[in-house]
């Protein structure tokens, strides 16, 4: 069974579509993704509680206020009239309930973010989500696959070995990128011609037949591409540089 998107490496097939759109296995992984609701940060869950516990704190305290002045509704200075007197001292435990909301605080928070986001794009770190800047902080282990994400799955050989002794194989570290033809081999430290040594010549015979991968230039992107799998790769890159 092939998925849409499956790279074929070699080889030829006859296929027969059994299922299209959202009916495929990719589709019904798209319908999951769009159905799963977005779950809140930690910060903004720690925000929702402080937010109620600060709610619950606010409320205790206004209405102690306003009972603690009960005895005061009937002052002359409302007009005895003790209606008067509980609207007034009400008016004030509202206005102490919104003088204690910190409503400064989702700008600070805000602030606080747009600065990490400067200090990771210093770094080329682009982060298009403020809250994404939150959740990487908290983060303690991160699961990644290995091989095109930590790695670039180009693999070179580094060293031989034959009866004449080891020989080291030069790498070509410009940019990191080792899928070049081009290098030479040495023997303690001496550059050697590979077809000196039967050994190696046999080694090159044997990576080169024993092989379905290759090594393609691209004239676009000007750089060689693999096409096969990666250690059949190095070991074509090995026989261009052995030069035999």
């Amino acid at each position: 069974m092939l998925f849409s998107g499956t790279n074929i490496a070699a080889g030829r097939a006859v296929g027969v579509v059994v299922a299209t759109g959202v009916q495929t296995e990719i589709g019904k992984i798209r319908d999951e993704m769009a159905s799963t609701d977005a779950e809140r940060t930690p910060l903004q869950q720690k925000l929702d509680q402080f937010g109620e516990q600060l709610s619950k704190v606010i409320s205790v305290i206004c209405v102690a206020v306003w009972a603690i002045n009960v005895g005061h509704f009937n002052d002359p200075v409302h007009g005895g009239s003790w209606l008067r007197g509980a609207v007034y001292y009400f008016k004030i435990a509202v206005a102490l309930a919104v003088a204690a909301i910190p409503e400064g605080l989702p700008a600070v928070i805000t602030t606080c973010l747009a600065l990490g986001t400067r200090r990771m794009a210093r770094k080329n770190a682009i982060v298009r989500s403020l809250p994404s800047v939150e959740t990487l902080g908290c983060t303690s282990v991160i699961c990644s696959d290995k091989t095109g994400t930590l790695t670039t799955n180009q693999m070179s050989v580094c060293r031989m070995f034959c009866v004449e002794g080891p020989l080291q194989v030069e790498r070509v570290h410009r940019h990191w990128i080792y899928l070049r033809p081009d290098g030479e081999v040495y023997k303690d430290g001496v550059k050697v011609r590979c077809s000196q040594y039967e050994g190696l010549v046999e080694l090159a015979l044997i990576c080169a037949l024993c092989n379905d991968s290759s090594l393609d230039y691209n004239e676009a992107k000007s750089v060689y591409e693999k096409v096969g799998e990666a250690t059949e790769t190095a070991l074509c890159c090995l026989v261009e540089k052995m030069n035999v």
